[in-house]
């Protein structure tokens, strides 16, 4: 079934010229009462400089907190989505204990507030746990070839300890969302599913794993994205902590710059970029997904 066509028509044409209407009135507004004298000729230089040492160009105070956030977004969204994954199936296992134990987790994080966590867990996590798992030194013995790579994937290797807290501290958060998720993707399957499989003789670990699985994957796409798209804006928060991120990047430029304006409406732009195309990648997933089950 094809989508309808797009028509823009005359109400389309009002509530764009609305909106632009409004944007340059708050615009008018703000330079009539601020008296701020914009200069946008800075913000370039805020993402790439040329490094006379390496003798290239190398990404600058704006691209290193953009990269960072990607890759906070990216490993943070594989990893909720596998601590909610195995969570979510423990929500709706048989065994007591682990019931309790995944209702334990979404509860302990969904009420307590997402600062509150970050803080405690992150000094937990860079307190207790990076010493046992002896980062530092791992990376001090490192090859050079190894030390490229987790370069590419995490940043700088001198700030991969800080970063994996952080990325840590966010994946916690967000996997008790994505339990929830998945937790009600697999409650939405008929009951008739796991009583046919049972029919059929399949164990229920088979019967979760190849009937109701693939089926509740389709049901938590679009909720899924859209937690993924709040992770995206959620990982500002780690900015407290120190973890040089795109808003950590923006806060230092618009301190040392006097640049305020611009360097967050910057930073806000690039934000709305990351989530608006997650935003159109998961829709278009959501088709496919469509178009595939109607088949």
């Amino acid at each position: 079934m094809r989508s309808p066509k797009l028509r823009f028509g005359w109400l389309d044409a009002l509530i764009l010229a609305v909106v632009f209407g409004l944007i340059g009135y708050v615009l008018h507004r703000a330079q009539s009462h601020f008296h701020y004298d914009w200069d946008w000729r800075l913000i370039p230089g805020y993402f790439v400089r040329y490094d006379a040492s390496q003798g290239g160009w190398v990404p600058n105070l704006l691209g290193q907190g953009l990269l960072a956030t990607v890759r906070l977004a990216l490993w943070g969204s594989l990893l909720a989505a596998l601590i909610g994954g195995v969570m979510g199936v423990c929500r709706v296992a048989r065994s007591l204990f682990l019931r309790l134990l995944s209702r334990t987790y979404v509860e302990l994080i969904r009420n307590v507030p997402p600062l509150v966590f970050i803080f405690i867990f992150y000094f937990f996590i860079s307190g207790q746990i990076m010493p046992l798992l002896d980062v530092e030194n791992r990376l001090a013995n490192a090859a050079p070839g190894t030390s490229n790579v987790l370069a590419f994937l995490f940043g700088p290797p001198e700030l991969l300890p800080n970063f994996l807290s952080g990325l840590l501290c966010l994946a916690l958060f967000e996997g008790a969302y994505v339990t929830e998720i998945v937790r009600a993707g697999i409650e939405a399957i008929p009951q008739g599913q796991w009583e046919g499989a049972a029919a059929l003789g399949l164990h229920s670990r088979h019967t979760l794993a190849k009937v109701i699985l693939p089926q509740a994957v389709q049901k938590v796409v679009p909720p899924l994205a859209g937690q993924f798209i709040s992770l995206i804006k959620d990982s500002s928060l780690i900015s407290l902590i120190s973890i040089q991120e795109l808003t950590f990047a923006g806060t230092e430029l618009a301190v040392s710059s006097g640049r305020v304006f611009e360097v967050w409406l910057t930073v806000a732009g690039l934000y709305f970029l990351l989530c608006f195309g997650l935003a159109r990648l998961s829709r278009r997933l959501e088709r496919r997904l469509g178009r595939h089950r109607q088949r």
